[in-house]
């Protein structure tokens, strides 16, 4: 048979595809499989736990060392809402629509108010509509999830913030509302 640059072309072809093919079966065992305390599955960024947080999702556990933080910081805003900003330390946003793989200190946040889930971030600011809150003291949480959606976690907890912020019914129409709250970068705040 003579090398011809088509005979070439086809046979690189095969070598990928058969490459690929088996990367695409690497992979480790079916999510149910394991022994309990184990991983859930092989992740070269670190362990992902048996243990879930509040919404069912796997802990991915990193090295406390280089875990990701968070800090949340609400204030009232002049439209009758509140700011929320996040401020993050060994972690990036990733952009909507990334893959969904587990690269360390990337990821998005979830923020819950009194633990209901109400966004998923891609940005450090949020705008939280008064009608979220209403009269009250409220829990405001951001929490860390890689794009994999396990959440990350430092030391068997989840790497997130809270901050408590109080809404009153005693102010004046159109003032803005009186009490925020903030919390400095935590891991199982």
């Amino acid at each position: 048979m003579s090398w011809t640059k088509g005979t070439r072309g086809r046979l690189a072809a095969l070598a990928v595809s058969l490459l690929v093919g088996a990367v695409g079966c690497a992979g480790g065992t079916a999510h149910g499989d394991e022994p309990r305390g184990e991983a859930v599955s092989p992740s070269p960024v670190g362990k992902v736990l048996d243990h879930t947080d509040g919404a069912g999702r796997h802990l991915r556990e990193v090295d406390g060392e280089n875990a990701p933080e968070v800090g949340v910081e609400v204030t009232p805003d002049s439209a009758d809402g509140w700011d929320v900003r996040l401020t993050f330390r060994h972690f990036r946003v990733s952009t909507p629509g990334a893959r969904p793989t587990a690269v360390t200190g990337r990821g998005l946040a979830c923020l819950f108010v009194d633990g209901r889930r109400i966004a998923r971030l891609h940005t450090p600011r949020y705008r939280l509509p008064a009608r979220l809150v209403p009269h009250g003291t409220h829990h405001v949480t951001a929490r860390l999830y890689a794009d994999d959606d396990t959440v990350w976690a430092a030391h068997g907890k989840p790497v997130q913030s809270t901050a408590d912020i109080t809404v009153s019914d005693t102010r004046a129409p159109g003032a803005p509302r009186p009490s925020g709250g903030s919390a400095s970068p935590a891991a199982g705040g």
